[in-house]
C-alpha cells in the first residue's frame, strides 16, 4: 500500500487534495493504482529524477508574443460560431468563404480580427456529434468548413446532383450536421476523383508539397480515418495490428488501398488551403490580429490524437473537475489529457506540434482550460468523477514551450482562466506573457455590482459572455433560465436575482455616463467594456443581432440543439445592420477602431 502511494507522488499524482467545500480529500489507493498504471511508460524515470523544464526553459524567450508593435494598443474583435453562419452560398453550415467575408467586414468596420469557435478535425462521418471542443485531432481541420464549390476539381452541384440538398440545407433553421456531412463528403470524392484522373500540373504539386510537410503524421491519419470506417468500435477494440500506428502496416495499407488513403490527404489539403487563404486575406486587409481561433483542452479518447500517440496521451483516464457547489458530482469531460511525464521525455513535442497546428493560421489562440497547464483533474475509466485526483504539471516548461512557439509564429496567446485558480497563478500567466480571459458577466462585487472598466487587467480579453452562457439579449430577458428549468437543470440564479443582477448593470452603466434605456441594450455594454484598458475586446455576432439561443448549454447532450444554432441573417447582409454599425463607432470613439491610437 505504501509503494502505490509513494510511486503516486513520484508521478506527481495528489494524493491528498483540498475540494471546493474546503475539505481535505483523500484519493483512494485503488484510483491511484489505476492513475500509476496509465500515466507510467515502462521506460519513464521517477519523476523525482526529471529536471523539470530546463531545457525549455534556457531557450524560451521572456514573454510570448504580444502583437505588432505598429499595430494600435487597444483593438476589438468580432467573435462568429463559424458554423452557425448563414449565407446564400454555402451549404447550410458556415465554410471558409463565409469566413473571407467576415474577414473584409472586420476590417471594413475597424475590428482587428475575427474570433471562431475551435476548428480542429471531429468524426465528419459521425457528424451529430457536433462539439468543436470534442475533437477527434487537434493537429487537423474538421472539412466541413470547406467550400467544396471552391475546389477547381468539383464541377458543380447540379452535374453532382447535390443542388436539391443543398437548397433544403440552406433552408434550415438549425445546421443539419449529418446531412451537410454526408452531402459534402459526396462532393469531395467527386473532386478527389477529378483531381487523380485530370488535376493540372500546378496542383499536384501542390498537393505533394503538403503532403510533404505535413510527413507521416498526415499519412497516419489518414489511414486512421480510413480504418475507423472500417471497424466498428474505438481503436482499442481493432484487429490487433490496427491497434497502434504501425509504421509497416500502415505502409501495407497505403500499398492496398492508395487512392482511399489519399481521399483524405485531399480533404485536409482542400481545407488548409482555403483556410491559409483566410489567413492570407488578414494580412492583405492589415487585421492587427487576423484569426482569433480557440484551441480545444484535450481530445477524443477514441480518435487519432490517442491512437496515434499513445505514449504522449493518457489513454484509459478522462479529465474532467472535481466537486463544487454547482456539480456535486463532479465533471467528466470524456476528453482525453497529455501525459505530462511522457511529455518530458519527448522534450514538449507533442505539445509544440498541438500549438503549431492553430498558431499558423492565426494572429491570436485561446487555451481552453488553461489550469491544466499546471495540474489537471484526472478521472479513470469507469470510476465516478468525484473520485479521481489531480496531477502536477510542468508548468513552467510547458509555459516556456507556449512562449516559445507563440514567438515563433507571430500568436498572441490567451489563456482561459476562469473560476478559482491557484495562488498566483495569473501572475505567472502574466509574466509569460499570457493574456488573462475575462468575462464581464462574471466580474463582479462581492455585493453583486460590475466592476468598474478601469479594473480590468490590462493583458487581458474582455467579452460580455462565453459560449457556455447566454446571449446579452437572453440574459437579460431570463430565456436562459426558463431553458434551464424546462430541462430540469438547476439554473444557479433564481427570477429576483436575475433582475438584481440586471439593476446592477443599468447602474453600473448610469454611474459612467451611458445612457440606457429602461431594457438596457447591448450598446451601453458595449460602450462599457470598450473603456476597459484591457488590450482586446471581443463582440459576439448574436449580441449585436439580439440572438437570444445560447450556443451551448452544459451539462446537456441531446436535451438541447448545443452548436446547431445559425444566424437569423445571411452574411452579406451583416454590414447593414444597425446594431454592428452602433459597436463600430463605439469602438472607434474608444480609441479602438481602426483609426483609434
Amino acid at each position: 500500500m505504501e509503494d502505490i502511494f509513494k510511486r503516486a507522488a513520484q508521478l506527481g499524482l495528489e494524493i491528498k487534495y483540498w475540494n471546493a467545500f474546503g475539505e481535505l480529500r483523500a484519493v483512494s489507493p485503488e484510483v491511484l493504482a489505476k492513475l500509476v498504471d496509465a500515466l507510467a511508460p515502462a521506460d519513464a524515470p521517477g519523476q523525482s529524477q526529471i529536471v523539470r523544464g530546463s531545457c525549455e526553459a534556457s531557450v524560451a524567450p521572456a514573454q510570448a508574443y504580444q502583437g505588432d508593435a505598429a499595430a494600435r494598443r487597444r483593438m476589438w474583435a468580432l467573435a462568429v460560431q463559424l458554423y452557425g453562419i448563414r449565407s446564400r452560398r454555402n451549404w447550410g453550415h458556415g465554410d471558409f468563404s463565409d469566413l473571407l467575408a467576415l474577414i473584409d467586414l472586420a476590417a471594413d468596420v475597424g475590428a482587428a480580427g475575427i474570433g471562431l469557435n475551435p476548428l480542429h478535425a471531429l468524426f465528419d462521418d459521425r457528424a451529430e456529434l457536433a462539439s468543436p471542443y470534442s475533437p477527434n485531432s487537434r493537429l487537423f481541420l474538421n472539412p466541413l468548413y470547406t467550400d467544396v464549390e471552391a475546389l477547381p476539381e468539383f464541377p458543380g452541384p447540379q452535374v453532382a446532383g447535390v443542388q436539391r440538398d443543398i437548397e433544403r440545407l440552406r433552408d434550415q433553421r438549425l445546421v443539419d450536421y449529418e446531412r451537410v456531412a454526408r452531402v459534402k463528403a459526396r462532393a469531395l470524392k467527386l473532386a478527389h476523383e477529378n483531381f487523380l484522373r485530370g488535376g493540372n500540373t500546378e496542383r499536384r504539386r501542390a498537393f505533394d508539397r503538403f503532403r510533404a510537410q505535413r510527413g507521416t503524421t498526415l499519412a497516419r491519419f489518414a489511414c486512421f480515418e480510413l480504418l475507423r470506417r472500417r471497424f466498428a468500435g474505438p481503436w482499442w477494440d481493432w484487429p490487433q495490428q490496427w491497434r497502434t500506428a504501425d509504421a509497416q502496416s500502415l505502409e501495407r495499407l497505403r500499398a492496398d488501398e492508395g487512392p482511399a488513403v489519399e481521399f483524405f490527404e485531399f480533404v485536409q489539403w482542400a481545407a488548409h488551403e482555403q483556410l491559409e487563404r483566410c489567413r492570407a486575406r488578414c494580412a492583405e486587409r492589415r487585421l492587427p490580429i487576423g484569426l482569433y481561433l480557440d484551441v480545444a483542452v484535450g481530445v477524443r479518447n477514441d480518435g487519432f490524437d490517442a491512437w496515434c500517440d499513445q505514449k504522449a496521451i493518457v489513454s484509459g483516464v478522462a479529465i474532467g473537475a472535481p466537486p463544487d457547489e454547482l456539480n456535486r458530482g463532479g465533471q467528466n469531460w470524456g476528453l482525453a489529457a497529455f501525459n505530462p511525464i511522457a511529455l518530458e521525455m519527448q522534450q514538449f513535442e507533442p505539445f509544440r506540434r498541438m500549438l503549431r497546428a492553430s498558431m499558423q493560421y492565426s494572429g491570436a489562440v485561446r487555451l481552453d482550460h488553461v489550469l491544466g497547464l499546471q495540474r489537471l483533474y484526472l478521472i479513470p475509466h469507469r470510476v465516478p468523477a468525484s473520485e479521481g485526483t489531480y496531477i502536477r504539471c510542468p508548468f513552467e516548461a510547458l509555459l516556456a514551450v507556449t512562449a516559445l512557439t507563440s514567438v515563433e509564429q507571430k500568436c498572441i496567446v490567451i489563456g482561459e482562466d476562469l473560476g478559482t485558480v491557484p495562488e498566483k497563478f495569473r501572475e505567472t500567466l502574466a509574466s509569460w506573457g499570457v493574456w488573462s480571459y475575462q468575462v464581464m458577466l462574471f466580474e463582479r462585487t462581492a455585493g453583486g455590482g460590475f466592476v468598474r472598466p478601469e479594473s480590468y487587467r490590462e493583458q487581458a480579453l474582455v467579452t460580455f459572455a462565453t459560449h457556455d452562457l447566454p446571449t446579452f439579449a437572453a440574459w437579460r430577458e431570463g430565456r436562459d433560465l426558463a431553458v434551464k428549468q424546462a430541462l430540469a437543470i438547476d439554473p444557479g440564479e433564481s427570477g429576483e436575482q436575475r433582475e438584481r443582477a440586471i439593476e446592477a448593470l443599468r447602474q453600473a452603466i448610469g454611474q459612467r455616463g451611458i445612457e440606457a434605456s429602461e431594457a438596457v441594450e447591448f450598446t451601453s455594454v458595449a460602450r462599457y467594456l470598450a473603456d476597459a484598458p484591457s488590450r482586446l475586446v471581443v463582440i459576439s455576432i448574436e449580441d449585436v443581432l439580439r440572438v437570444l439561443d445560447q450556443t451551448n448549454v452544459p451539462g446537456t447532450i441531446n436535451e438541447y440543439p448545443n452548436w446547431r444554432h445559425r444566424l437569423p441573417i445571411d452574411v452579406e447582409d451583416l454590414r447593414q445592420q444597425p446594431g454592428l454599425l452602433a459597436v463600430a463607432d463605439i469602438m472607434r470613439s474608444a480609441g479602438r477602431g481602426a483609426s483609434g491610437a
